[in-house]
C-alpha cells in the first residue's frame, strides 16, 4: 500500500525523509465527531512498504459539530514516526498498516 503522493507533505525525521498525508475531507463518522483525527506516513524513498497509520485523541478541524480541535503539525508529525519505530513499526519492510494509537496515551 502507498500513500497518495498529491497532497502529502514532505518531513525529514532523523535523517530519513518520510511523506505524510490527512485524508482530504473526514469520514462520515469523524464528521460527527465519532472518530478522531488520523493521518498516515511512509518512507518517501520506499514507496509500497508499511504505513504508520496515527490516530489522535482529537477530532478533526474540519468536523461538522464545531468541536475544538488542534491541526497537526509537523512536530506531532516527528514525534509519531519516533514512537513508532521505537513500539516497532519498520518502515522498509512491507506488510499491513502499522497503528499507532495516540489517543489512548493522551487520554490515560
Amino acid at each position: 500500500m502507498a500513500l497518495n503522493k498529491r497532497g502529502s507533505r514532505p518531513i525529514v525525521v532523523d535523517g530519513n525523509r518520510y511523506c505524510w498525508l490527512v485524508r482530504r475531507k473526514p469520514t462520515y463518522s469523524q464528521g460527527l465527531t465519532w472518530s478522531p483525527l488520523s493521518f498516515a506516513v511512509e518512507r518517501a524513498d520506499l514507496a509500497g512498504c508499511a504505513i504508520l497509520v496515527v490516530r489522535l485523541a482529537s477530532p478533526r478541524p474540519d468536523n461538522w459539530i464545531g468541536a475544538v480541535a488542534s491541526p497537526v503539525l509537523p512536530s506531532l508529525v516527528a514525534s509519531a514516526i519516533r514512537q513508532g519505530l521505537e513500539r516497532g513499526w519498520q518502515p522498509e519492510r512491507p506488510g499491513s498498516p502499522f497503528m499507532l494509537d495516540l489517543g489512548a496515551d493522551e487520554q490515560g
